[in-house]
């Protein structure tokens, strides 16, 4: 029982050593000075953030990833969200006043010279990189959370390593703010709605990360002569924080239960409607938090009431209790269907169809090219051998589109060769001519 009290003592110190954050720490007040320098937006820090906003516009509107990651390579947005991370942590409510007020300014900035780029600039169109921006997932929560507690740990190490400029990449706190910019300039404010809300996201949990790793390492909190003042300052902070924390974690807890949905609803797509003569050509899913829909484009053949209800009825075993289905075919289906684009889409398939057939006859007919001159090692084996032929030729299957090779050989002897001969002789020739297919037939 000792013994493996003392192993098992032996795996928690191992494991301890090997995730200790304390291990390689920077000086306390260094990594705060660090912090707290990096809050300031004024001048150079100002003028940065300025030309890598204008970076990642350009990026977004031309839909180029690597032009986006080398904006947010110089974007400087990191700094006040660590602070105010810092200064709730250390109950630092000057830190927490400062970091704010610069985020807003750093915020307010970034989204004017945006919508200033996309007002002047002459492509208007949303590209993929920037609709991307639109509709946060529990993926951009999981990114913001995970890349905060990296950066938060790389700043507090006394030797600074490159998990910075990886978690400005990762935690794309630019996109979305040039996303807001860009509905702005075009008059759409869903988009800038829905890029606020990803930009809002990923900076609350950014700062909950610093928040938890700076509470982990024990920093020592600001201390107050005024004790009476002290408390005022915690039930700020804890307001604040509340104020923060709460709607950040209702907002999370929707863009989990919508990814939930859609991940059922394609499931029950994908399971349900697959029939012979009758597609899905477009699904679009909707998700309300009282009565979510999932509406679908069918083309074929048009599908009875009495089968769409049979599959509606299944919805609750794909945890959609609330979900609506609605099913688009015949001619209400006629009205959304784009029939160039479908066209286009078969004539497609049917392209790589026939291209895959050609190239196979092509590979076919190519191996099916003459023997080689076997004239004077056959004259030497068989000395009885008058003439030959033999070919690589193609056999056609009619039950199948499928075809095959076989090497046909036609021999004539002067004087008919014994049973053990032909067989020597086709063996040698499957050896020679390294096929596995020889018919020979001999005269």
């Amino acid at each position: 029982m000792g013994n493996q009290n003392k192993f098992f003592r032996g795996i928690r110190l191992t494991i301890a050593r090997l995730f200790n954050l304390h291990l390689e720490k920077a000086n306390e007040a260094d990594v705060v000075q660090s912090i707290k320098k990096g809050v300031e937006f004024r001048g150079p820090n100002l003028w940065t953030l300025i030309f890598a906003i204008f970076i990642a516009s350009i990026g977004l509107n031309v839909n180029s990833t690597a032009v986006i990651i080398g904006a947010m390579l110089i974007s400087p947005l990191m700094g006040p969200i660590m602070g105010i991370g810092l200064g709730i942590a250390v109950i630092d409510i000057d830190l927490v006043k400062k970091g704010s007020r610069n985020l807003l300014t750093a915020t307010l900035i970034s989204i004017a010279t945006s919508a200033l780029y996309f007002w002047i600039t002459p492509l208007h169109d949303a590209q993929s990189e920037l609709l991307a921006r639109t509709t946060p997932s529990i993926w951009d929560v999981f990114i913001a959370f995970f890349g905060g507690l990296a950066g938060i740990v790389a700043s507090t190490r006394k030797e600074k390593s490159n998990v910075i400029p990886g978690v400005a990449i990762a935690t794309a706190l630019m996109p979305p703010l040039c996303t807001a910019g860009f509905g702005l300039a075009s008059g759409n404010f869903y988009y800038f709605l829905g890029a606020i809300y990803l930009y809002f996201i990923n900076s609350v949990f950014i700062c909950l990360s610093t928040y938890l790793i700076v509470r982990f390492l024990n920093f020592r909190k600001v201390q107050f002569e005024n004790q009476t003042y002290g408390k005022k300052v915690s039930r700020y902070i804890l307001l604040i924080v509340t104020a923060a924390v709460i709607p950040s974690i209702y907002l999370a807890y929707k863009i989990v239960d919508k990814s939930i949905f859609e991940s059922n609803a394609q499931a029950f797509v994908n399971n349900q409607f697959r029939f012979k003569n009758t597609q899905v050509v477009n699904k679009t899913f909707r998700y309300r938090s009282d009565s979510s829909e999932i509406d679908l484009l069918l083309i074929g053949q048009t599908l009875p009431q009495l089968t769409i209800d049979t599959i509606s009825q299944k919805l609750n075993q794909y945890r959609l209790n609330d979900a609506k289905l609605v099913v688009r075919q015949g001619l209400d289906a006629k009205q959304q269907i784009d029939f160039s684009q479908i066209k286009a889409s078969i004539l497609e398939d049917v392209f790589k169809e026939d291209s895959a057939r050609n190239s196979s006859l092509q590979e076919t007919a190519a191996a099916s090219r003459e023997l080689p001159d076997l004239r004077a090692e056959l004259k030497a084996l068989y000395p009885g051998l008058m003439y030959y032929t033999g070919s690589r030729s193609i056999i056609y299957r009619t039950d199948t589109l499928a075809t095959d090779t076989i090497t046909l050989f036609v021999a004539n002897f002067s004087k008919a060769p014994t049973r053990d001969d032909r067989l020597k002789m086709q063996q040698w020739l499957k050896e020679r001519l390294q096929t596995d297919s020889v018919r020979l037939i001999v005269q």
